[in-house]
């Protein structure tokens, strides 16, 4: 049986412990109890959420964990004590696994296990992150980064992503495609993809630019120009360029760009599709194109992305691109 340690401090998000469903229904499913979990303070005892509600937790010992979980605080710059340092360097050397989730990170870099690692948290605190321990290699736009034993993630939600990604590591694809089908969750997000949505960050205020953009999204394999854009929207290429300047700040084609890039990374992460072909059916045309693009959105080549991609987990099917 793998014992599976959740680590909290005062003020731990409680949503983190959401996680702790993926690995009870992979016992439900594998019908057998492959995890055990505890979970795990410096003191033991009672220990408060940043809900309010109060935990009862055991004391951190010598007990060997196969798994250790590292819950992130809401506050937004965690210390850890010494004891919690000394636990959290003790699991490096004994567990298969450390793990955090949100800012939990922080107590890993503190600790001094994410020195040199590539490694992610809540995009809202990356920043402070990488300016308190420059010698983590933070990728702040990640929904987890798995280096070596050491797995990091972004958002409380992102734990679930964390925890099901462990799963499919120590049971297969097909537990952990079960797990999440009887979660309710749609598919488990791969480790490289973004934490954030182009579409939604185009924040769109009225309805002709919003169906500008799902007209786009649907059809991003093809010539995307200003006048088809603008009849989607039922308004003039003139009308439309202003309006869509005015509410998303940017130009339709640097927008249309972005989608695309976005679109081309999930493809690059979920299949193995050739990149000419993710290119094509992006609307990229050629590689050329696209490796640009992703340097000028990304800072990262389709390469690199799918590399990562495929650091985080199995190796991705042939599916078929999006229509």
């Amino acid at each position: 049986m793998q014992r599976i340690g959740f680590v909290v401090s005062e003020g731990f998000q409680m949503m983190a412990l959401a996680a702790q469903a993926v690995f009870e229904y992979s016992n439900r499913v594998a019908g057998k109890a492959v995890y055990e979990m505890r979970v795990l303070s410096e003191n033991g005892g009672p220990v408060l959420s940043s809900l309010g509600v109060t935990l009862q937790t055991e004391r951190l010992s010598a007990r060997a964990f196969d798994t250790l979980i590292v819950v992130g605080t809401e506050d937004a710059l965690p210390q850890a004590t010494p004891g919690l340092l000394k636990f959290i360097r003790r699991g490096l050397k004994v567990s298969r696994r450390v793990t955090s989730i949100c800012t939990g990170a922080f107590f890993l870099a503190e600790a001094g296990l994410l020195d040199g690692r590539r490694a992610t948290t809540h995009w809202y605190y990356a920043r402070e992150m990488q300016r308190r321990f420059p010698k983590v290699k933070m990728e702040e736009d990640r929904i987890f980064i798995v280096d070596g034993p050491i797995w990091t993630s972004a958002g409380a939600t992102a734990g679930l992503d964390l925890a099901l990604a462990l799963v499919e590591k120590d049971l297969g694809v097909e537990v952990a495609q079960s797990v999440a089908k009887k979660l309710v969750m749609h598919h488990r997000r791969a480790g490289g993809q973004s934490q954030h949505s182009e579409l939604l960050a185009l924040s769109a205020k009225s309805d002709r630019i919003q169906n500008a953009l799902s007209f786009a999204e649907k059809n991003l394999g093809s010539s995307l120009s200003v006048d088809k854009l603008a009849e989607a929207a039922n308004l003039s290429p003139r009308q439309f360029s202003r309006a869509f300047q005015a509410e998303t700040g940017q130009s339709p084609a640097k927008a249309v760009e972005k989608l695309r890039v976005e679109a081309a990374r999930l493809m690059i992460e979920r299949s193995i599709h050739p990149l000419e072909v993710v290119a094509r059916e992006t609307g990229f045309v050629d590689r050329r194109r696209m490796r640009e693009a992703f340097l000028r959105s990304l800072g990262q080549p389709p390469q690199i992305i799918r590399r990562n991609a495929r650091a985080a987990g199995p190796t991705p099917t042939k599916v078929s691109p999006a229509p």
